[in-house]
């Protein structure tokens, strides 16, 4: 299923995702006043792996926002299964994933998305967050990297968790912000075991998160404090 969809891409494909995209980023970008910062550390082609943190049903639209190259996103299988928004969703660039379990098809698809130059964005934590704050990121996202050449984008958003978290059924206005950070090149990454540049990108993640949000006038998160200097936000 996940390689039927990845590999379905024509010239209508692409207007109705430009279209879309446009309509559906434009409108929360108006409804939460959108800032959005360090958009030139995203690479305009190449392999790129977006890795961000996770707050709400609407963070597609927030990663993606006026970020013009297309981002391949990787929902649960289950949201594709949905009447009508499983198949609006099922027509953009998606890659589905069985969530619970290791869902190796959909992993060979990613990798194999990545090698074909393209951007693919997922979110590590693997659920939206309990508290706003950014969980410890797991490692294989480095493995990852080296199986593709992919540089690493961090980025983070902060704002709606305010506005929609996982306990509201519908969501509220507010003001939300994003920070892409400085890409890590994929010869970075190999200098890295998993674990150390899991530690990296979490810290790196964090580090993002506190300087948006102090941006906002917002006070940061307290998180354990980490004795490397990974993650400088510049």
């Amino acid at each position: 299923m996940a390689e039927r969809l990845v590999l379905k891409d024509n010239i209508f494909k692409r207007l109705w995702y430009l279209l879309c995209r446009t309509l559906s980023v434009g409108t929360v970008a108006l409804m939460y006043r959108l800032k959005v910062y360090g958009r030139c550390n995203v690479p305009k082609t190449g392999p790129t792996l977006i890795l961000s943190n996770h707050q709400s049903f609407f963070d597609p639209m927030f990663c993606q926002n006026w970020v013009w190259r297309p981002f391949y996103f990787v929902p649960r299988h289950t949201i594709l299964e949905a009447k009508f928004w499983g198949r609006i969703i099922a027509s953009f660039y998606v890659i589905p994933i069985n969530r619970g379990q290791a869902d190796i098809a959909a992993m060979k698809t990613i990798i194999e998305v990545l090698k074909q130059g393209k951007a693919v964005c997922l979110f590590p934590e693997g659920t939206r967050t309990p508290d706003g704050k950014i969980g410890t990121i797991k490692p294989g996202f480095g493995l990852m990297s080296r199986r593709t050449g992919a540089a690493i984008v961090p980025m983070v958003i902060d704002g709606i968790y305010e506005c929609w978290p996982k306990t509201q059924k519908y969501p509220r206005l507010g003001k939300v912000a994003v920070r892409y950070g400085k890409l890590f090149s994929p010869e970075y990454i190999q200098s890295k075991t998993d674990e150390e540049f899991a530690r990296e990108i979490t810290q790196t993640l964090r580090n993002l998160q506190s300087e948006l949000r102090t941006r906002m006038g917002k006070k940061p998160f307290d998180y354990p404090q980490e004795s490397s200097t990974a993650g400088v936000v510049v």
